[in-house]
């Protein structure tokens, strides 16, 4: 997978395969939301599994009912295809799927 930086037509014409996803600032970003904390938990740990197979790891903030995910390639100093397919991957998480806002 290439790590080297998107440009902005790029970038745009990936966002609109991924609903609910957006970029702030370097980043690209989604916040999920859940019925129940656990839930989203569990949802973190489905995500670090994946991201551990892809040896590219997002940062994870979960809160009570809401996890928010942050993908960057920090080598690359910003957004590249490899942050597009673990979103890709993100978006096939069952408790995402059936969850999500």
């Amino acid at each position: 997978m290439k790590r080297e930086l998107l440009n902005a037509e790029a970038i745009q014409h990936h966002l609109a395969t991924l609903p609910g996803w957006q970029v702030e600032g370097q980043e690209l970003m989604r916040e999920f939301r859940f019925s129940r904390y656990l839930d989203g938990i569990e949802f973190v740990r489905r995500v670090a599994l994946l991201a551990e197979a892809m040896n590219h790891h997002p940062d994870l903030i979960a809160r009570w009912r809401r996890v928010t995910v942050r993908l960057s390639t920090h080598s690359a100093g910003g957004i590249t295809e490899l942050d597009f397919e673990l979103a890709r991957q993100i978006q096939t998480v069952p408790s995402a799927s059936e969850r999500q806002t």
